[in-house]
């Protein structure tokens, strides 16, 4: 998915990735590859995904590409998402959008910088825009299965709406899950954003009346 998703961010821009494997096929000119290291026999010369994201804010990127985050470094991509680093992806692995920001929120609390949990939601709401959810079905294909946009901050809750939802309508003869992805009905809060840097989204592509985007 990070693969498909980059290929779409100008060839001008600079990008750093940050991986503990490379997997990132990434085809723009300015791309920096960062790799994480295992310990070696003696137990020494580790190199973690967070002090990848730390120095990765010293090389000047546009956006910053963290494959996958599984621990304290979360609180460091938050953070860069919330220094002007707009456009930046990661991955996470979670049950539904609403259980990827409770398992951000507990990754941020590794850190141990003794930081309230509103204000690590805060920052999640400030740094997130969308939350995109993979699935994988019976036949064994992975579908985006729903798109949700975070709002801001109600009370002490971080506050979503969906946008797009695939609802799976049965299994076809060969085995093949079908399906409808389908709009909310709700417009983004961020269409303004996208046609003020010249991306003019149909007004109809929200729409919930409208036909579906893809069938299974």
């Amino acid at each position: 998915m990070l693969n498909v998703l980059s290929g779409y961010i100008s060839s001008k821009e600079r990008i750093v990735t940050i991986e503990d494997s490379a997997e990132l096929q990434l085809k723009q000119r300015h791309v920096v590859r960062l790799e994480c290291r295992p310990a070696n026999v003696e137990g020494k010369g580790a190199v973690q995904a967070r002090q990848l994201v730390i120095n990765s804010l010293r090389m000047r990127p546009n956006r910053i590409v963290v494959g996958e985050v599984r621990g304290e470094e979360a609180l460091d991509m938050l953070q860069a998402m919330n220094t002007g680093h707009d456009g930046s992806m990661t991955t996470i692995h979670a049950n539904n959008p609403r259980d990827a920001i409770a398992r951000m929120e507990t990754m941020a609390m590794m850190a141990n910088l003794n930081l309230p949990e509103k204000a690590i939601r805060k920052q999640i709401a400030s740094a997130v825009c969308l939350i995109l959810q993979i699935a994988r079905f019976s036949d064994g294909t992975r579908r985006i299965t729903q798109i949700a946009e975070i709002t801001g901050m109600e009370s002490d809750v971080v506050s979503m709406q969906d946008l797009f939802l695939f609802e799976k309508q049965g299994v076809s003869s060969d085995g093949r899950a079908l399906g409808a992805f389908n709009a909310s009905g709700i417009r983004p809060r961020f269409a303004e954003r996208l046609k003020a840097a010249g991306f003019d989204l149909p007004a109809n592509m929200f729409d919930q009346t409208g036909r579906p985007l893809k069938k299974g």
